[in-house]
């Protein structure tokens, strides 16, 4: 804020004195009359602060971009991250997700109906787990389910559960699907579900994510939930952008 308030004040001193007056007024002087500009013209601030902002926002979108071409294949073609879907498919749909954020549980039923409808999706999930300690049992969970040959199967029982995801409701979920609960914790500790969950939260932050869910859908960044009619355009936007390249 301090730093939007000086820029102000020296967007209203170069708007109300020529340079070479300026160079002669002492730092009180200035100050007046930046202060009397303002008092004429208060508008002036409001618009300063909107154009700054605009321009932070167009930084921020631009340093998101450039990094989604340089980690194009980590983000899409990461060995360590889940794929659902068609793994040959046209278009990559990344989400990055909690199981304990409810707006990842209502997305899930649109995420799940895209692919269901679209046999050329490839699902990439990146299991992001900020939500506290119970997030991150059942993410390390789901990526030790890998070893079962359960992820999928645990992941959809995991966005239908009811209440808050803990060891408690993980384990009993990984017992109904008969899983091995024995090696699905000794396979939590492994290298590759730390790996996993660093990624994550590397690829997040750059990319300038601020919550779950969050998706990478081609060239476009989705933040927030997305309805299902959202997801289809920007899949056929991407379509359309890789035949054009």
């Amino acid at each position: 804020m301090k730093r939007i308030l000086r820029i102000c004040l020296a967007l209203v001193l170069l708007a109300s004195a020529p340079v070479a007056m300026a160079k002669e007024m002492t730092e009180a002087e200035v100050k007046r009359l930046a202060l009397e500009a303002i008092l004429e013209n208060p508008d002036i601030i409001m618009q300063a602060v909107a154009i700054l902002q605009q321009r932070e926002e167009q930084a921020k979108a631009q340093a998101a971009r450039d990094v989604l071409t340089k980690q194009r294949d980590r983000l899409t073609h990461d060995p360590n991250a889940p794929v659902l879907g068609n793994p040959d498919g046209d278009v990559t749909v990344v989400e990055f997700f909690d199981y304990n954020c409810p707006y990842c549980r209502r997305a899930a039923p649109d995420v799940k109906a895209l692919v269901g409808q679209d046999g050329n999706i490839r699902l990439v999930y990146r299991e992001w787990p900020i939500l506290g300690e119970g997030s991150v049992f059942a993410a390390r969970a789901a990526l030790a389910a890998r070893k079962q040959g359960k992820y999928e199967q645990f992941h959809w029982a995991m966005m239908e559960l009811r209440g808050r995801a803990n060891e408690a409701s993980v384990m009993k979920i990984a017992a109904r699907l008969g899983m091995d609960l024995d090696q699905l914790r000794a396979d939590m500790k492994s290298p590759e579900v730390d790996e996993h969950i660093a990624t994550s939260m590397q690829l997040a932050q750059q990319l300038g994510f601020q919550g779950t869910p969050s998706f990478v859908i081609g060239s476009a960044l989705a933040p927030g939930i997305i309805p299902l009619d959202e997801m289809k355009r920007l899949v056929s936007e991407a379509r359309k952008t890789d035949k054009t390249e």
